[in-house]
């Protein structure tokens, strides 16, 4: 057995005070970025967030990670809050602790690659509003992708952590694909590039803690900058990982708070920092300021997110990434497509067909976006056969609009979905975004009027059919939906309360009757039950007076005029077709992007007549016949369900 390293054990401290650690561990907080994107669908407000700000920053974090990733969709989609006004305020909160955001390379935060001008513009951007360390990844680790935002990260003086993302094909670490050399390779390719740091982005949990001995260790010899682990705790491994990580050497790992920690998110901070005490990587932390900042968490905060937490089952490990190595976000995505679709029943079938559209996909890392773009297309090839419907995602994967993948896509699937492609039929070889128009100032040209600065210009070009309906909430052109409204603690404790009664059997479901048409001798009568009165008809059919309405009255009036019969309920339009024709109906629920086709338009069987987004890919449904686009039922930024008449073509 190989000789593992060791800790240097020290005089026990407690003191918030004690010396020094000789080479402590240095802890980046993951709570106000990854920490509720992994637990609470990224629904973490701003102003949740402020509560513990100033104390976080007296812990003493190497940095603190409150922005990238999904949260500037989410924030601007689901929460009506500035992506922007996020960094600008907690930075008047935190003034020690260094900033950090996860960016997807020229995916910036998004799930495409960007054109150049709006990469460079977008780290300018971030930077300028107080970013410090730029955590970069590439969903296919191909660090071309890096040569746009690396340079003006350097330029704005910023920290660059070039990423790793970890990824198996086997239940531990070898293979032909992802194996030790791999990973040395693709350490040093970051280090010629320049990265300040390197991060193992572990987002699955898949990395065991003697293959994370091995990595580190090698990754300590071969090259020079800090290496950094960051391990999702789904598998249940990633506690023990750090361990052995920190025995290798290891100088950043990733945490959160104990109430934003476990599940799919991070090994929390609080076990971490008892374990190390009395050793030479000893934290430094004061255990008792986190135990003050996990009490506002749990009591003030996290109550109001509970209702978002997967309760499905008891275990906070999800043995299906040990089995299959799928990130539980790609897992809790695919059951939300499925049940949506009425085919959760089909999870099984899902699960079996994963590795082999993984591997012809080129064995990709599963990680956003390719795990959504593997993910969905599986469900596709279930529910619709294999290839039958292709994403607009997969398409581009196949062209190379995101990069080389770890192995060769297969050509026969490769030729199915580049058949009519746009781009072109051939896949290209060059960085992706060569072939990428500029697109900063068709933005700018089509928000004139509505965005007041760049930032705003951003939130469009990054989100065209949200962003733009954002920037009309924000500046009053449209009045904001209920659903995007945050949530009291007032609100959870109402619901405490409905639910305590259901379960005491005290809401009783109210049974529906329709009331006849009311008659002419119909009387009114005034019921007094304590300070309340209540106006009630009564109306003599063929025998003793009956009770025909109880209503709150605030004052005696005379009987109302007999109701017209109740009409019948309206059906729903889009369910039906609005003209004679063949209908295109949507094959799963989602939201219009566009309509490549207007009314009166002539249109080929097979040619695209929408284009759906669904689960953040896109899918083009095909005209299933030739024709004329007869009707078209619905608008971009529409929300549909399954079987929704989108269009008809007669």
């Amino acid at each position: 057995m190989s000789e593992h390293g060791k800790v240097t054990i020290t005089k026990m401290n407690y003191d918030k005070d004690r010396p020094k650690a000789a080479n402590p561990v240095k802890v980046e907080d993951l709570t106000l970025r990854d920490g509720h994107q992994s637990l609470f669908a990224t629904r973490g407000r701003t102003e949740d967030m402020i509560p513990v700000a100033e104390r976080m920053d007296e812990v003493g974090f190497w940095a603190t990670e409150m922005w990238g990733g999904a949260t500037f969709d989410t924030m601007h989609r689901f929460l009506n809050e500035d992506p922007w006004e996020r960094i600008r305020t907690l930075k008047k909160y935190m003034k020690k602790t260094p900033f950090s955001m996860l960016l997807r390379g020229q995916n910036l935060v998004g799930y495409r690659n960007y054109a150049d001008d709006v990469a460079a513009v977008f780290v300018e951007r971030a930077a300028e509003n107080g970013m410090d360390v730029f955590r970069t990844f590439d969903a296919l680790n191909d660090y071309r992708n890096f040569e746009t935002v690396v340079p003006v990260i350097k330029r704005c003086g910023k920290h660059f952590q070039g990423c790793i993302c970890y990824s198996l094909t086997e239940p531990r670490m070898g293979g032909e694909v992802y194996n030790l050399q791999y990973y040395v390779a693709k350490a040093k390719a970051l280090e010629d590039m320049g990265a300040d740091s390197i991060c193992i982005k572990d987002m699955a949990g898949l990395i065991a803690p003697y293959d994370a001995y091995q990595v580190i260790k090698a990754l300590k010899e071969a090259v020079k900058p800090p290496i950094h682990l960051h391990s999702h705790f789904t598998s249940g491994m990633a506690q023990m990982s750090h361990l052995k990580a920190i025995e290798a050497g290891v100088d950043i790992v990733d945490t959160c708070f104990s109430p934003y920690a476990f599940r799919t998110s991070h090994p929390a901070i609080e076990p971490l920092v008892m374990a190390l005490l009395g050793t030479d990587r000893d934290t430094g932390f004061d255990i008792r300021l986190l135990a003050d900042i996990d009490e506002v968490l749990e009591k003030e905060i996290v109550p109001k997110y509970m209702h978002l937490l997967d309760t499905t089952k008891l275990s906070i490990i999800d043995n299906a990434v040990l089995l299959h190595q799928t990130p539980g976000g790609m897992l809790s995505n695919l059951v939300n497509q499925l049940r949506e679709m009425d085919a959760i029943d089909r999870i099984d079938e899902v699960f079996a067909k994963l590795p082999q559209v993984r591997k012809d996909l080129g064995q990709v890392p599963l990680v956003t976006p390719t795990s959504q773009i593997v993910g969905i297309q599986t469900v596709n090839n279930v529910l619709f056969g294999d290839y039958q419907m292709i994403t607009d995602q997969v398409k581009g994967l196949c062209y190379g609009l995101y990069g080389k993948t770890p192995v060769p896509i297969d050509p026969e699937v490769q030729k199915k979905a580049l058949k009519g492609y746009a781009r072109g039929e051939e896949p290209i070889s060059c960085r992706p975004a060569e072939v990428i128009e500029p697109e900063l100032e068709k933005a700018k040209e089509d928000t004139k009027g509505l965005a007041k600065d760049m930032d705003d210009v951003l939130v469009y070009a990054l989100y065209p059919v949200t962003g733009k309906m954002f920037l009309k909430w924000k500046y009053g052109q449209e009045p904001p939906p209920p659903e995007v409204k945050p949530k009291t603690l007032e609100d959870v404790e109402r619901e405490k309360a409905l639910i305590a009664k259901a379960k005491a059997g005290k809401l009783v479901e109210k049974v529906e009757k329709e009331a006849p048409p009311k008659g002419p001798g119909a009387r009114t009568f005034n019921v007094y039950v304590d300070d309340e009165y209540y106006a009630v008809d009564v109306e003599e059919v063929g025998g003793a007076p009956v009770v025909a309405a109880v209503r709150p009255a605030p004052a005696p009036r005379p009987a109302a005029p007999a109701p017209a019969p109740k009409a019948a309920a309206p059906v729903k339009e889009s369910a039906v077709p609005a003209a004679d024709g063949t209908p295109v109906m949507a094959p799963m629920p989602g939201m219009v992007i566009s309509f490549e086709k207007n009314v009166g338009d002539k249109i080929q069987e097979g040619e695209t007549v929408v284009i759906m987004e669904a689960m953040k890919m896109q899918n083009a449904l095909p005209a299933p016949v030739s024709g004329t686009v007869k009707a078209i039922n619905f608008k971009t930024g529409d929300k549909v369900q399954k079987n929704d008449v989108l269009c008809v073509i007669g």
